[in-house]
């Protein structure tokens, strides 16, 4: 499989690691924070704040792709993530971490769906594998809006799978032909379609998946869980500063509580996409 990804954000991801990390372990909450797309990390910083103000002082462990974050959660070196339903599934399924809370836009959406994008007059797609026979199919590995979805269609023959580093890279990559067809989350085509009049979308997943679900380890304590999960379910009727500036750099206007059930349809995408407790993160 083909890499396609922006190697100098991965390469500051992975020298901020160790540092982030050290500093992680002397605060009560280390949160694992992806870098497949610039800017996550920052406007985290101001929910930070909020929780430090709240008496939940946390820091980020910087992750430079799911499978890191994965590793982390399983050898006890994060307490929490704001993940993707993918990823987070999986470490449901694994036994290795549990929803706690998720955010709501201000526009009021909570979830997102996989699109299919090709080159405009393309045949709309079917719903099954076999529209990707003979194809380049490009996507970000390990998300539920990319490769799961791909892979929970049913069997395919692409001409070649495509790893990208984010959903948009994707849609540029696409875009520059180096691709036939992407997999993307819909927010991300939605947002971004303007700039790429020769795309459109030819079809998707009908099921909804959370979005941005914070997640914790099945090792922290319960006490500690449920501080976290009070604070930000606060935030939403919070007036102050912190929480203000909290909700404008992640553009929600709070948090909802989160459960499995929530994770339905993509716990049914994860299983027919053939994750097991075993899986290792490589198809």
């Amino acid at each position: 499989m083909t890499l396609v990804t922006r190697s100098s954000l991965v390469a500051v991801a992975l020298l901020a690691a160790p540092f982030l990390a050290q500093v992680a372990r002397a605060a009560e909450l280390r949160i694992v924070i992806t870098q497949a797309q610039a800017g996550d990390a920052r406007k985290y910083q101001a929910l930070l704040a909020y929780l430090a103000k709240e008496g939940i002082p946390a820091a980020f462990v910087t992750a430079p792709d799911n499978r890191a974050a994965a590793d982390f959660f399983a050898s006890s070196q994060a307490d929490a993530m704001f993940s993707g339903s993918g990823i987070a599934g999986t470490l449901f399924i694994k036994g290795l971490a549990a929803p706690l809370v998720r955010p709501v836009g201000v526009d009021g959406v909570s979830t997102y769906s996989a699109v299919v994008v090709a080159p405009k007059g393309s045949p709309r797609f079917d719903g099954a594998g076999r529209y990707f026979d003979g194809k380049r199919v490009i996507l970000a590995a390990l998300a539920s809006a990319g490769e799961f979805y791909f892979r929970s269609v049913g069997p395919s023959k692409p001409a070649a799978v495509l790893k990208a580093a984010s959903h948009g890279a994707a849609i540029d990559a696409l875009s520059r032909g180096q691709a036939d067809v992407a997999v993307v989350k819909n927010h991300v085509w939605t947002k971004e379609q303007a700039r790429y009049p020769g795309l459109e979308s030819v079809g998707g997943d009908r099921g909804e998946n959370p979005d941005a679900s914070l997640i914790v380890s099945k090792k922290l304590d319960a006490a500690t869980a449920q501080r976290i999960s009070a604070r930000l379910l606060a935030l939403e009727a919070d007036r102050s500063p912190e929480a203000v500036a909290a909700k404008g750099a992640l553009a929600i206007r709070g948090f909802i509580p989160a459960t499995t059930k929530d994770f339905a349809h993509t716990l049914d995408l994860l299983e027919k996409a053939g994750v097991t407790k075993d899986f290792g993160y490589v198809f």
